[in-house]
C-alpha cells in the first residue's frame, strides 16, 4: 500500500499514464472487473468530468488570435508620445544613508527658502508698483486743470480706456459678469443636456 509522505506532498506527480505503476493493480480493480470498469477507476482521479472539459484548438497554444491591423491603420501619435515619455516600471524609492539623507534634508531646506524669499521679493514688487500707480492717480484726481478744466479732469480722462480695446471693442473687465451676490436660483436642478 502507498503511504505518503510529507515530502511527496511538494513532489510533482507523474504523467497520467504512468500513475497506474504507483498503486497495486488490486486496490482498484477487483478481479471480477472488466476493462471499461478500470478505465472509470483510474478516470475517477480526474476532478474535471470528461464532457465539462474544455477541448484544446486546434494550432497550437489556446487562446485568441491576434488580429493584425491594416496597413492603413497607425496608432495615435499623442498615444505613442505618451508611452514613449512614460518609464517601463516603476523606480525603487530612494534609500539614503544616514549623511546623505541629511545633507538632502538640508539642500530641500534650503531650496523651500529660496523659493519663499523669491515669492516674498515679487510680491513686495508687486505692491510696490502698485502704491506708486494709486499715489499716481491721487496726485491726478486731486490735480486741476490744464485751462479751466475742474478737479479730477485728468484722472477721469486716464481712467476712460477710450480706443484702447479696439475699435467698439469690450473691455476685458467686462467679458464676464463680476458679481460680488449669489444668484437668486444658485443650482438649476431641471437642466437637462
Amino acid at each position: 500500500m502507498f503511504t505518503p509522505t510529507f515530502r511527496s506532498l511538494f513532489t510533482r506527480l507523474p504523467a497520467p499514464s504512468s500513475i497506474s505503476g504507483l498503486f497495486p493493480r488490486s486496490h482498484f480493480i477487483p478481479s471480477t472487473q472488466t476493462a471499461a470498469a478500470a478505465a472509470t477507476a483510474f478516470r475517477s482521479l480526474h476532478t474535471t468530468a470528461p464532457q465539462n472539459a474544455r477541448a484544446q484548438p486546434k494550432g497550437g497554444k489556446g487562446g485568441r488570435k491576434k488580429r493584425r491591423k491594416g496597413k492603413g491603420e497607425a496608432p495615435d501619435p499623442r498615444i505613442v508620445n505618451l508611452k514613449a515619455s512614460m518609464p517601463r516600471a516603476v523606480p525603487a524609492p530612494l534609500r539614503f544613508a544616514r549623511n546623505r539623507a541629511l545633507r538632502h534634508w538640508t539642500i530641500h531646506r534650503a531650496w523651500l527658502l529660496y523659493q519663499r524669499k523669491e515669492r516674498d521679493r515679487e510680491q513686495h514688487e508687486l505692491e510696490r508698483m502698485y502704491q506708486s500707480m494709486h499715489n499716481a492717480c491721487e496726485e491726478l484726481r486731486k490735480t486741476s486743470g490744464p485751462g479751466t478744466r475742474d478737479e479730477g479732469y485728468l484722472y477721469r480722462v486716464a481712467m476712460e480706456k477710450k480706443g484702447l480695446y479696439g475699435h467698439n471693442a469690450i473691455p476685458i473687465e467686462y467679458a464676464r459678469p463680476q458679481t460680488e451676490t449669489p444668484a437668486r436660483e444658485p443650482w438649476n436642478h431641471g437642466w437637462t443636456r
